[in-house]
């Protein structure tokens, strides 16, 4: 039975159950067993198990169709947990060999869900003993009438005192200080009573707030415990860390549900479990996802309370009387009936299977079903958005901007914030303020418990002067910080490591592998500018996948976002590291018995990092702040009726009249006839500032401000995007060739002087250079010869060429896809070598190929790496030029395939910034072009 998929409920158990599975069966992760979670996969063709994400396994069936997957088996690991993207990947897989795995399920509902499959299936239910009877560990269970008894603590109002009422119906969940001194109490009580220092103790804790409360208290006694953070903000190797048996001081791990289920903790012997949880809902007066703490169910109980007793005998702590925990709710609710199912209805109408792709009739087959009123409203949305249309039959069917929305592994508010970025030409900064939206851990550093440093970090990207010009909520500013940090990154570490390859490569050195050597060197220099170096990885691989989507359907806008990215302003930018030591006081640092770590770290402190007028952070600052207003408008019903004219609470009224006093509505002015704003029942509400922010309104309908949008508010168009018009014209070509008396042009690639005939009815022949075409230059093989040339002088007059043509002739299929990804890279690469030795930076680079292909062989990127900026594409007028043999066939709609010219313009950095590379790249063409 191969291959397998597995689905895990969380980033960090796929990655965590994939490495113990394949040191179970003694493999290398990656190979006969990987993972594939978001961007993030390990795995190859030969992989027989492989575990991913629910949201993973359903994309791949949005994009191929229920018969193009070829999973022998799937199995729906922890399918108690019931999130939106599990429940729909239940209702999609019936026709397959499913297996369903969980502690605590109610596996008669499960049963009953599949009993109508017909044709002879059968669904079982198996309890899967232990190999080895005498493995079987004891697990003991304390409420808190025994906690406080062995503790010495008072046992009178115990349910009032640490839970805040009788019985969860009448009891906030919040957490009180009493109950994290309990907790430390307890811990310490572990500590003094279990002489095994390697049993471990997890506590489970409902917010990040609360990980940092609990970890303050802490603090002093980090000569007897390591402390480790689980939070979806703590990056995945350094959460992997809480796996390790510690030998010197007790593990204490502080997590939230995200270690609730899958997941194994060696040597975990005590479990407190708080009882509370952090659910995620949609607020329908906010218009946005919100959360709220609430007491556990009994399964989820249960699940945490399998997190011990799998490696030694366990004891659970629970923080609740017995009685209190007799009346918790059997079940969670599932997310499917909680959240807003905007983004669920338009994946599924833009699903490849008729199967799946009918939202109304497909989500009354699931487990719950949710209210159809909530789909309706789900629907309303797309529709107001022109996500969805309506067709002649009087079906709704997905408009080209919703596809394109669905194309995005994103969230649906970062999705249509990039294509709002895109329709004002901004959309390269669009891409990664989206995928930043969505990011956990962000690129700045968050030292976990120092809210006061990230802040001091983030300021150090983004503050200052930008934050008194435009005034911007905190959400925003944190967004626009790591926009400007990630920026920063690619500016002057990667362009200094693009130049180093490079010239490694000019002098064909034998190209040892340097990957490992040039990843410690990033992880130096990210330590010293305060940034995580898999958060830079991670945005920088979705972003590829964003782009490559974009070029795949070309809406309009694409055209017109070309060109240098905004972190090339100022041109000249320098960068010099000033590093100072500082101790690194009581902060978490991952580290191991034999290693400590140093109790210093370097840090840079020549900053800020990005002065205000660099990488037009205040221009592309001021976009994101209307932008937000937009779509804060667009969640509000009746958006185009709102006409207030007040934004950011700004004092002054129209016509001179001051806005309403709040406080006079409420009946709390105190400041009478002295008051600076009006107390006039005719006077103009100023608006809330909130309401149009990343973080919204708490209060909804009640608030006292004004939730209208004002008519200064909007300047951008509420059009959506549109496809590319097919405007095939040779003029569009044409105007970026040089005129016959500047120099001459070169074409590459036309082997039967097909592109070269058909141009030269249009350009002057004794102008056009070919490899095998009007002036013939045989033999040479590309691009190598072609543009360097080991041996002898190179033949082509490079100093006459302006403009370069290349129709590489790709299939970019199956094994040759890599073959065909090394030549373009190599293009480039060899090509910034030449123009950079040569200073021929008014060359121009046009390629034609059809944009499938271009997007399949990350042509932008493998260009950007080598300092070429795509400036401008449009299609290739094929009835002018000649038709190209490179044809990609779809059958998706509204997916373009067509010939398309990519415009690429040589930007290389300064020599300000990296001093005179030139001259070395100089002196290794000539020694290249000068043996013998």
């Amino acid at each position: 039975m191969e291959p397998i998929i597995c689905t895990q409920p969380r980033r960090f158990a796929v990655v965590a159950v994939a490495k113990m599975v394949a040191q179970a069966r003694n493999c290398e992760l990656g190979g006969e067993v990987g993972y594939h979670m978001g961007h993030s996969k390990l795995f190859s063709a030969r992989s027989k198990i492989v575990f991913k994400t629910a949201g993973v396994l359903l994309e791949e069936m949005k994009e191929k169709g229920l018969n193009a997957l070829k999973y022998k088996v799937i199995i729906l690991d922890e399918v108690h947990e019931r999130s939106i993207e599990s429940d729909l990947a239940l209702v999609c897989v019936k026709q397959f060999l499913v297996v369903l795995m969980s502690a605590t399920a109610d596996f008669g509902r499960y049963r009953d869900y599949f009993k109508d499959l017909g044709r002879g299936e059968r669904v079982e239910v198996l309890a899967i003993p232990s190999s080895d009877q005498q493995a079987l560990f004891q697990r003991r269970v304390s409420y808190l009438e025994q906690i406080t008894e062995f503790l010495g603590i008072s046992s009178e109002s115990l349910a009032t005192r640490y839970c805040s009422g009788p019985n969860p119906s009448m009891a906030a969940a919040e957490i009180k200080p009493e109950v994290h001194r309990l907790i430390y109490d307890l811990i310490v009580h572990i500590h003094d009573n279990e002489p095994d220092i390697e049993k471990g103790i997890l506590v489970f804790l409902p917010t990040y707030c609360d990980l940092e409360q609990q970890w303050n208290l802490l603090k002093p006694l980090s000569s007897w415990f390591k402390v480790h953070i689980l939070h979806r903000s703590v990056d995945t190797e350094q959460a992997l860390m809480a796996m390790k048996i510690w030998k010197s001081h007790r593990k204490v791990i502080l997590a939230t549900n995200i270690a609730e289920s899958s997941v194994t903790i060696p040597k975990v012997a005590y479990v407190i479990d708080s009882c509370r949880s952090l659910q995620v809902f949609w607020d329908f007066t906010r218009k946005m996802d919100s959360a709220e703490l609430i007491w556990v169910s009994k399964s989820q109980a249960d699940q945490r309370k399998g997190r011990t007793g799998r490696t030694c005998d366990g004891q659970i702590y629970r923080l609740v009387t017995g009685s209190f925990f007799n009346k918790l709710q059997e079940h969670e609710s599932p997310a499917i009936l909680r959240l807003s199912l905007r983004q669920q209805v338009l994946m599924i109408f833009c699903a490849e299977s008729k199967a799946i792709n009918d939202p109304r009739a497909l989500l009354q087959k699931v487990l719950d079903p949710p209210h159809p009123q909530v789909v309706e409203e789900a629907l309303n949305l797309l529709v107001r958005i022109n996500a969805l249309r309506t067709s002649t039959r009087g079906r709704y069917e997905p408009s080209f901007y919703g596809r394109l929305l669905a194309s995005f592994s994103l969230s649906f508010d970062a999705s249509v914030l990039i294509l709002k970025f895109g329709d004002i030409g901004l959309l390269r900064e669009g891409i990664l303020m989206g995928i930043l939206m969505d990011t956990q851990p962000l690129p700045i550093l968050h030292p976990f418990g120092e809210e006061n440093l990230f802040t001091e970090y983030t300021f150090c990207y983004f503050g200052g002067d930008c934050n008194n010009i435009v005034k911007l909520g905190r959400k925003e500013m944190v967004l626009i910080g790591n926009l400007c940090a990630y920026q920063f990154w690619q500016r002057v570490f990667k362009d200094k490591h693009r130049l180093e390859h490079l010239k490694r490569l000019s002098r064909f050195d034998e190209m040892k592998t340097v990957t490992s050597l040039l990843l410690k060197i990033e992880e130096e220099w990210c330590s010293f500018h305060n940034l995580v170096q898999s958060s830079l990885h991670q945005v920088s691989e979705i972003y590829e996948d964003v782009l490559n989507s974009l070029h795949r359907f070309r809406p309009r806008f694409l055209a017109k976002c070309d060109g240098l990215p905004t972190y090339y302003d100022p041109y000249e930018f320098g960068h010099v590291c000033l590093l100072k030591s500082q101790r690194n006081g009581d902060r978490v640092v991952a580290a191991d018995d034999e290693h400590e770590p140093s109790n210093e770290t370097k840090k840079c402190c020549a900053v800020p990092f990005i002065a205000s007028g660099h990488f037009q952070t205040i221009n592309v600052a001021e976009k994101l702040s209307i932008i937000v207003k937009e779509m804060r408008v667009q969640l509000t019903e009746n958006a185009s009726d709102n006409h207030a004219s007040y934004v950011d609470g700004d004092a002054s009224g129209v016509n001179g009249e001051a806005p309403l006093c709040v406080y006079f509505i409420n009946g709390s002015c105190n400041n009478s006839s002295q008051c600076l704003f009006s107390h006039s029942l005719q006077a103009k509400v100023p608006t809330c500032k909130y309401f149009f922010s990343l973080q919204g309104c708490r209060n909804g309908e009640p608030c006292f401000f004004s939730h209208d949008s004002g008519s200064s508010t909007l300047s951008f168009s509420l059009t959506p995007s549109l496809p590319e018009e097919d405007d095939f014209n040779a003029a569009s070509l044409l105007q970026f060739l040089p005129a016959s008396l500047d120099g001459c042009i070169l074409l590459l690639y036309d082997t039967d002087f097909h592109f070269s005939s058909n141009l030269a009815r249009h350009y002057d022949p004794s102008k056009i250079i070919s490899t095998t075409s009007v002036r013939i230059l045989w033999g040479l093989h590309h691009p190598h010869q072609t543009i360097v040339s080991r041996a002898g002088r190179n033949p082509i007059p490079w100093s006459e060429i302006k403009c370069i043509l290349w129709f590489p002739n790709l299939d970019g299929h199956g094994e040759n896809l890599e073959r065909e990804t090394i030549l373009v890279q190599n293009f480039f690469e060899h090509l910034a070598i030449r123009i950079i030795a040569d200073s021929l930076y008014e060359l121009r680079i046009i390629i034609t190929m059809n944009n499938i292909r271009f997007s399949q062989l990350q042509v932008e990127k493998f260009g950007r790496d080598s300092f070429f900026f795509l400036r401008e594409s449009f299609p290739f007028d094929e009835a002018s030029f000649g038709e190209l043999s490179d044809v990609v066939t779809t059958r998706k709609p509204m997916l373009a395939s067509k010939p398309i010219s990519y415009v690429f313009d040589l930007q290389p950095p300064t020599d300000i910034q990296f001093d005179d590379y030139a001259a070395t790249l100089r002196k290794c063409l000539h020694d290249i072009n000068g043996c013998t």
